[in-house]
């Protein structure tokens, strides 16, 4: 490990000793992965406020654990009018948010002709239409980023979006075929076949888009399936260097989704792999983990080598995940400046993307972020941060160790 603090990242080999790591060994892992955050960050943690729109629910893919997704008829399915988004988008600039968050089924209109319907009454054929027009009207109408979420893309509609969206995202989730099996996580999910998400990342590499993606735990893959995700990443951002956030997320059981009785990855287990994906992607990447999904003890992953908490919202709830509410920015940034950190708001392209504006920002969209962006390149005077009373980072983690 002493070799990733001086530049060298680690390989398949070494991190499969890694995985076993327990006790003092983990300790030092742990210790290993926040230095060299420390190195590359500093002691700034970051977070981007947000409007989360769930454009559509309606999705082809039924995945083991969503309870996004709906079908037409069921209670909750819904497809927003652009009135509607424009109306939440509003609201949420005057509270501060810098970031709109699309995220929306896969592809509905395959298998629903209620979504069908709904398009051709709007002018559309396709989901993905509808959205680049979603995309272009908040940026007209607010001056606001947005950020698309939509699933599997091809290359015309990666073009598209780029025109309109800061940054896009697409969760790799994982590189395990076994999750499609029957029973798997990801049985009866075609948009969920590792090769189509691959493949979407590197287009998206090819076409200089700034992408987020990441991987789920805790759903059925093994260790080193996991740990081949986060090679799959690096190995995509080697060769195009467009990946400018990955997120480490565990999976949480619900009452109402198939794996319900599935056990939710400990807290020793995030730590982990928040560890090695430091240690395996390198000092200068974006590396998130979200702190609703851990409400107690999130501020734990700071010790493991993040520096981001991804998109919290003054406004809206996590529509993936809305049983855990985002903690209040107040909250976070305590809890971030007890730990040694000062919380900061970003825009939902990082700085060093900001700072390349010519290669991975169409000429369209500079003005739009420079509006938002200060000489950091993060959110121009605080963003919702501004309103907050002054705290001090403490010099010393108020937390730290693996107790749950």
């Amino acid at each position: 490990m002493k070799d990733c603090l001086s530049g060298q990242l680690l390989s398949r080999r070494e991190v499969s000793t890694l995985v076993t790591t327990q006790g003092e060994a983990l300790e030092d892992l742990l210790t290993s992965a926040a230095t060299l955050r420390d190195q590359c960050k500093g002691r700034v943690v970051t977070f981007s406020p947000k409007i989360f729109v769930p454009l559509t629910n309606l999705c082809r893919d039924f995945c083991g654990y969503c309870t996004f997704r709906k079908a037409p008829g069921e209670p909750g399915a819904k497809t927003m009018t652009l009135d509607e988004v424009l109306s939440i988008v509003r609201q949420g600039k005057l509270l501060g948010c810098t970031e709109v968050l699309f995220s929306l089924g896969d592809k509905p209109e395959a298998i629903y002709p209620e979504m069908k319907n709904f398009l051709a009454e709007h002018g559309h054929q396709r989901t993905l239409d509808y959205l680049v027009e979603a995309c272009k009207v908040v940026l007209e109408e607010t001056k606001l980023l947005p950020h698309s979420n939509p699933g599997v893309m091809g290359k015309g509609d990666l073009q598209r979006l780029k025109e309109v969206n800061a940054s896009l995202g697409l969760m790799l989730e994982s590189t395990s075929e076994r999750l499609l099996l029957p029973g798997g996580a990801h049985d009866n999910a075609p948009d969920k076949k590792p090769a189509l998400r691959l493949r979407t990342i590197e287009e998206a590499g090819k076409l200089r888009i700034p992408f987020t993606t990441g991987i789920l735990i805790g759903i059925g893959e093994t260790w080193d399936e996991r740990i081949d995700s986060l090679f799959a990443i690096r190995e995509l951002h080697d060769r195009y260097g467009h990946i400018q956030e990955v997120i480490v997320q565990n999976f949480r059981a619900k009452p109402e989704i198939p794996m319900h009785d599935h056990p939710d990855p400990t807290r020793e287990e995030m730590l982990k792999t928040i560890a090695l994906a430091r240690l395996i992607l390198g000092g200068a990447m974006n590396i998130q983990a979200p702190p609703n999904l851990t409400p107690d003890g999130y501020e734990l992953y700071l010790d493991a080598g993040i520096n981001d908490w991804g998109g919290i919202s003054p406004l809206t709830p996590d529509f993936i995940n809305p049983e855990a509410p985002w903690p209040a920015l107040e909250l976070l940034r305590q809890k971030s400046a007890q730990a040694g950190f000062e919380l900061k708001a970003r825009l939902p392209i990082y700085p060093e993307f900001i700072h390349q504006a010519g290669r991975f920002l169409p000429r369209s969209l500079l003005s739009y972020v420079e509006r938002l962006a200060g000489a950091d390149g993060l959110v121009k005077d605080g963003g919702p941060l501004k309103n907050l009373p002054v705290l001090h980072p403490s010099s010393t983690p108020l937390f730290h160790g693996l107790s749950s």
